[in-house]
């Protein structure tokens, strides 16, 4: 373990204080530590909230003399946790496995870890809800052109019976029966046709799905009964036919399944927007310059939804907002606590945008801490590398 993370703990925060108590400085300042930059920005809307005259929040990736980050530094990191230091992470597949492993118990019993209870902070900024707005502050064009609500609970459906089988292969240790990238090739769109509100595209998704489903009963037709008996546990967690974008894999769902849906829904609006402009009674230099104007104003999809807000009312922040809730209260010293009606944010969350490229194994990525989300106006890029599980 690095020295400097070594020499981080809560007892040493808590002297920190003790000595800026006697500064006058009587204010108690929480060290948290996330995964990689781009988490920064989300936990700091998490956390702020509950800051006050005499609680601050101070949201950092983990100091090591080797700079590496991730899940798993994160995790060495528990024994030094306490009521000065906390972790905040991704769940991944952790809280859906409950406490089946060793680190599925630590992450879910420890009080002093806070986890985001969807797969990965993209699975909220892609909740459905937020998509519309998105688009509308991307292409400034307000036009109701496609229900992005009933397309990604259409695809939830679809996806359903697959995303049971790879979260049975991960949970099971059977990895090789339906890796990532099985599942990723398998579920992510290569188009949207936006007539019917993208029904061709759901038709052709579930045709996908259901041959590689046969495909799998047929190969591994012994697991077929465990699958079935691994679904009630998942239920309990809150996996829906419905909801499986809260679940599945954070960066397929947003590079792979969003990303396209988004993207053609966005270049429409665009291009109608453009069209009006064009047929209006403006002519030479100032329909130049209207058109330029209205250019200067668009935003690429992908970076906007980082600006969303509308997770916020989902259940599983819901369920983070209130383990939050419960950890300040007891901070403070009371013993009863009331969760505060949802305060939204601003309008727009300030994000830290990473300039990494992204491949699946850098989820969690130990040396960097990249997470790889796309930098802003860069458009969607082709992925490689290793699949990652869980972690």
């Amino acid at each position: 373990m690095s020295k400097l993370v070594k020499n981080l703990n809560s007892d040493y925060m808590a002297k920190a204080r003790a000595m800026a108590g006697r500064l006058g400085r009587d204010v108690r300042v929480v060290h948290v530590y996330v995964e990689g930059y781009d988490d920064i920005a989300f936990w700091r809307s998490v956390l702020s909230e509950f800051e006050n005259e005499a609680l601050r929040f101070e949201v950092n990736v983990p100091s090591r003399d080797d700079l590496a980050k991730g899940k798993k530094v994160l995790l060495s990191m528990v024994d030094g946790c306490g009521d000065d230091m906390i972790l905040c992470m991704d769940s991944d597949f952790d809280y859906l496995f409950e406490n089946s492993n060793a680190q599925s118990q630590a992450i879910n019993s420890n009080k002093y870890i806070f986890q985001t209870y969807v797969y990965a902070i993209e699975n909220y900024f892609c909740y459905p809800p937020a998509l519309r707005s998105a688009c509308v502050r991307a292409t400034k064009n307000d036009m109701f052109i496609f229900d992005f609500e009933a397309f990604m609970v259409g695809y939830s459906r679809a996806v359903y019976d697959l995303f049971l089988w790879y979260v049975y292969s991960a949970y099971s240790g059977k990895v090789k029966m339906f890796p990532l990238s099985d599942f990723r090739n398998t579920v992510s769109l290569h188009f949207l046709d936006i007539e019917g509100n993208g029904a061709n595209t759901l038709a052709w998704v579930h045709r996908n799905c259901e041959r590689k489903l046969k495909y799998l009963e047929d190969k591994y037709h012994r697991f077929k009964d465990a699958v079935r008996k691994f679904e009630p546990r998942l239920r309990r967690r809150g996996v829906r036919e419905d909801n499986v974008f809260l679940y599945m894999h954070g960066h397929t769902l947003l590079d792979n399944v969003v990303s396209v849906v988004l993207d053609t829904v966005c270049e429409v609006l665009k291009q109608m927007s453009i069209d009006s402009i064009r047929n209006s009674s403006r002519e030479g230099i100032t329909l130049a310059n209207e058109l330029s104007n209205y250019k200067n104003t668009l935003r690429a999809p992908e970076e906007v939804l980082t600006d969303s807000v509308e997770y916020r009312r989902s259940e599983p922040f819901l369920k983070l907002r209130d383990r939050v809730a419960r950890y300040v209260a007891e901070l403070s010293g009371e013993v009863d606590y009331s969760v505060k009606e949802i305060r939204m944010l601003p309008e727009k969350i300030e994000d830290v945008q990473s300039e990494y490229e992204y491949s699946p194994e850098d989820d969690g990525d130990a040396s960097t801490g990249k997470r790889g989300r796309k930098s802003a106006g860069k458009g969607r890029r082709k992925k490689s590398g290793a699949d990652r599980q869980n972690g």
